[in-house]
Order: structure tokens, then C-alpha cells, then sequence
């Protein structure tokens, strides 16, 4: 039994590592901490895994944990004063290229209030509705359509001079 509990979540990770750890990049826009926020989601679902009801159960369940893992990692960093490898820029064959178009464009969503930036990423990476957006981050669905709101205008604030300059 306990071998096909192991086999069963090796293949849980296989399939959706590439969910948990793309919802933490675009919001860290960083490698090395994605891996390490899904590494905590894969051993906090290892813990509960028997409370995984059904697939849809559990793609709900790991992108509302890594999402709040992202909100919570980012917090405590809030509270660290040291620079880490976090701010070191990355390699650009290391870049994750299923992204949000260009690296102008994950500079600006990564300056976003955390927040926004993971209602950003939920709603147009994960293509998660509002209310679904809502049910994770423990917010009302009218926060979430302001988050989205907000977060786009500054976006298109920030781009347009950039696009007009080239015209």
C-alpha cells in the first residue's frame, strides 16, 4: 500500500509541477524561490492528500496553496532586512518562457502590489474567474475585480510610453 501511495503522488507531482511552479515564478519572477514555494506545496499536499476529494479537487487545491504560499513567503521576506540571490539577476536560458509575453512585462507585474500581481496571475495564467480567484485568496469577488482593475491600468500606465517611444 504504501508503495502505491508513493508511486501515486510521483505522479501528482509530475503532472502538475509545472502549475505549481509557473504560478510562483510569475509571481516571484525568481527560480529559485518557485522551487522552493512548491516544494512546501508538494509537502504540505503529501500531508493532507487524503483530504483530495477528486483532479478537480486537487488542481483547485494546489494552485490556492501555492498562491497563498507566494502571499505568505512574500510577507516574511517583508521582514528581512539581508540581500539574497533573489535580487541577482537570472541567466536568460534559465528565463520560464510560458510567461506573460515579454520581460518588460514581468518586470512591471512583478512590481505590482502582491495582491494584484496574484490575482493577475491567477485570473490570466491560470485563466481562473473571479469568484474562483476570490475562494482562494479569502477575499470578496468585488476585491478581486478591483485588484484586476487596478493592477491593469497601472500595467497599461507603465507600457504605453514604452510602445509609443518605438512608434
Amino acid at each position: 500500500m504504501r508503495g502505491n501511495l508513493k508511486t501515486a503522488f510521483e505522479e501528482i507531482i509530475r503532472e502538475h509541477q509545472g502549475v505549481v511552479f509557473s504560478i510562483a515564478y510569475h509571481f516571484f519572477q525568481n527560480s529559485a524561490l518557485a522551487e522552493e514555494v512548491a516544494q512546501d506545496v508538494f509537502l504540505e499536499l503529501y500531508r493532507n492528500l487524503g483530504r483530495i476529494e477528486s483532479d478537480t479537487h486537487l488542481v483547485y487545491w494546489l494552485r490556492k496553496t501555492t498562491a497563498n504560499r507566494c502571499v505568505d513567503h512574500k510577507r516574511k521576506a517583508a521582514y528581512r532586512s539581508e540581500i539574497g540571490l533573489e535580487q541577482a539577476k537570472e541567466p536568460a536560458a534559465a528565463a520560464v518562457q510560458n510567461g506573460l509575453l515579454s520581460q518588460t512585462v514581468r518586470r512591471q507585474l512583478a512590481a505590482l502590489p502582491q495582491k494584484q500581481r496574484a490575482a493577475v496571475i491567477l485570473r490570466y495564467q491560470e485563466d481562473l474567474q473571479p469568484a474562483e480567484i476570490a475562494a482562494m485568496l479569502k477575499i470578496p469577488v468585488n476585491t478581486v475585480k478591483s485588484h484586476l482593475q487596478r493592477a491593469l491600468e497601472t500595467l497599461r500606465e507603465r507600457l504605453e510610453p514604452r510602445q509609443r517611444v518605438g512608434v
